[in-house]
């Protein structure tokens, strides 16, 4: 796989701040978001890298890594451990060696890997043999799916392309903005024979509904008349299972609650269940009266009401 320049994917320099890097990050966003690209597959590919570039260089620990390793920025923490053991045991499987020449022991199955090693240690190290030293985990891999609220209320398959690679996912209802999920052994290859690593999957839901949402309860406002809120009345609501016909009882003050059970959104990887939903009413009082109207209200004001 090439190589990404994470800035260069941005169009940042490399002294590039947070809000530049989070200002560059929602440009290019919007300009390639699925929905708005939605037969083009180059766009989603470039979509899931902008992911991916925003996700390294937002976090200073990622990209401290990346500056400092570049293109072996991910086999970093692999390095950093290798490199404890043998400072703790004076050399790897006796491998690492002092003085001018040094070596080390073990046939890295991952290339790049195997060049990190020989760029960090001097341009001589070389594989001895496959049957000494330590086993490590592959690198773990991160991404993000941006998800909108009106998709998630019942399970949705996606198809994410992670280091060229495309993974069919069913993301179940009900996942929550910023909920992490992991997919095991879908990460980078292990070394020496270790594990794969995993994937880890960031959710980001944007609410395209009128619906304020809180885990599986949701919460609306809903608009009656004056005279409904008096006399009460019928009032219909919809929810994302199809609309309600709701008894409004008469004398209903404003903001007032009432609660649909039930009628809320999934919980997550909890089949059949649903959260409530919280309807506040708001009693439109009425500013451009006829003289009429006007008349009534007084007549119903000298009624003592």
């Amino acid at each position: 796989m090439d190589f990404i320049d994470y800035y260069k994917l941005l169009e940042l320099e490399r002294s590039a701040s947070q809000a530049d890097i989070k200002k560059a990050y929602r440009k290019l966003a919007r300009k390639y978001h699925p929905d708005l690209n939605p037969d083009n597959k180059d766009a989603q590919i470039k979509f899931q890298q902008i992911n991916e570039a925003h996700e390294v260089l937002s976090d200073p620990e990622k990209r401290k890594k990346y500056d400092e390793y570049g293109k072996d920025w991910k086999h970093a923490d692999q390095f950093e451990e290798a490199k404890r053991q043998q400072q703790a045991s004076g050399g790897f499987g006796g491998g690492f060696r002092g003085g001018g020449q040094q070596s080390y022991s073990g046939n890295f199955e991952d290339d790049t890997f195997s060049d990190f090693f020989e760029q960090m240690f001097g341009g001589r190290a070389r594989a001895q043999g496959a049957n000494r030293g330590a086993h490590f985990k592959g690198q773990d891999f991160n991404a993000e799916l941006q998800l909108r609220l009106s998709e998630i209320y019942k399970d949705q398959k996606q198809t994410l392309t992670v280091n060229g690679k495309s993974i069919r996912l069913t993301i179940p209802a009900g996942v929550e903005n910023g909920q992490t999920i992991k997919i095991k052994g879908h990460g980078g290859p292990g070394v020496q024979g270790g594990p794969k690593g995993d994937l880890f999957i960031t959710f980001q839901v944007f609410n395209d509904t009128d619906f304020r949402r809180e885990k599986e309860h949701l919460f609306a406002t809903e608009s009656i008349a004056l005279t409904t809120a008096i006399l009460g009345g019928e009032l219909k609501v919809k929810t994302f299972d199809g609309e309600v016909k709701l008894k409004v009882k008469p004398g209903t003050e404003n903001g007032s609650k009432v609660k649909l059970k039930g009628k809320g959104f999934p919980k997550y990887k909890t089949k059949g269940q649903f959260g409530d939903l919280f309807i506040t009413y708001q009693v439109d009082i009425p500013k451009d009266l006829t003289e009429e109207q006007k008349e009534l209200f007084q007549k119903l004001k000298n009624t003592g009401l």
